[in-house]
């Protein structure tokens, strides 16, 4: 097992070393100054997260499911982006999130369930996690016992691998079909990866779900077509998608929001072909549920 003093993101910060004696102002500043390493860390990451998103897209296509594994933070950032994937997306089942220490540690800290392959094994089953779902395992030391031991039971049902890692080289790399590797530098508080390496993830996670639901057709020019009016902030946003994909006026949006049941995708067809709900409902199946593809001349 790797030595965490041999890991990046355990290393301390030559630039931080005296922290705890700057002013407020300069904290704030160096802060932001090691920030500017995430874009870049994250832009040579890019083929990795290209190769992820490329298998998530195919593991939806034949009925699978996404499931984000961590420990800690990196536990949270994935359930955070699997559960936003259903209002943005709407998505029901294909994105979820497990974390070291069950749903009670997304608020508490459970820090030493990290340590135990055997629960990740236990959380995996109780999901059903099946062949023809992906496994996204996500740690920032790259070596997290409860990750590996996911990794390890997804290996033997044959399902596909993917890891977010703040490391090069590390025991969970090693377990994926696809590692996202990546490394920030130190952190200015030494080990506190939920600042760089955390922020990395964020953006990794943000990178792989948003282009995998644009290449699933959940998305038409840059709408999101696809949002779920649960309240009236999203009824609101689904009258400007509407009305902007359509340039048409607010009444219009609405009647066919209205017909719909808030379904942007059917209003955007109906109005833009001046057809019915079925006939939309029609071309949208027909197109895979690409607005595009639907609004093309049959």
């Amino acid at each position: 097992m790797m030595d965490q003093f041999s890991l990046k993101t355990e290393e301390r910060n030559e630039n931080t070393k005296d922290l705890d004696q700057l002013s407020l102002r300069q904290i704030l500043t160096v802060m932001n100054e090691e920030d500017l390493h995430v874009i870049s860390a994250v832009r040579e990451a890019i083929p990795q997260i290209e190769t992820a998103a490329e298998m998530m897209i195919e593991t939806l296509r034949e009925s699978g499911r996404i499931i984000y594994i961590g420990a800690g933070t990196s536990g949270r950032l994935g359930i955070l982006d699997a559960v936003e994937c259903g209002p943005t997306f709407g998505c029901t089942s294909e994105f979820s999130g497990l974390i070291a220490g069950g749903k009670d540690a997304v608020f508490q800290a459970a820090e030493g369930a990290e340590d135990r392959k055997d629960l990740a094994v236990s959380d995996l089953k109780n999901i059903h996690f099946a062949r023809n779902d992906m496994l996204v395992g996500i740690a920032a030391s790259g070596r997290t016992p409860y990750v590996i031991g996911a990794m390890e039971y997804a290996k033997q049902t044959g399902a596909k691998t993917a890891c977010i890692c703040g490391n090069f080289n590390t025991p969970i790399a090693a377990l994926a079909d696809c590692a996202i590797e990546f490394s920030a530098g130190p952190e200015i508080l030494a080990g506190s990866t939920r600042l760089k390496s955390g922020t990395c993830q964020k953006l990794i996670l943000n990178m792989l779900s948003t282009s995998v639901m644009i290449r699933m057709g959940r998305v038409y020019k840059n709408l999101m077509v696809d949002v779920r009016a649960t309240n009236e902030k999203l009824r609101e946003r689904c009258r400007r998608i509407v009305t902007e994909a359509c340039g048409c006026d607010r009444e219009t949006a609405d009647r066919a929001l209205k017909e719909t049941g808030n379904d942007c995708k059917t209003a955007i067809v109906m109005i833009l072909l001046d057809t019915d709900r079925e006939t939309a409902e029609q071309r949208l199946a027909a197109a895979g549920g690409f607005v595009r593809d639907a609004l093309k001349d049959s």
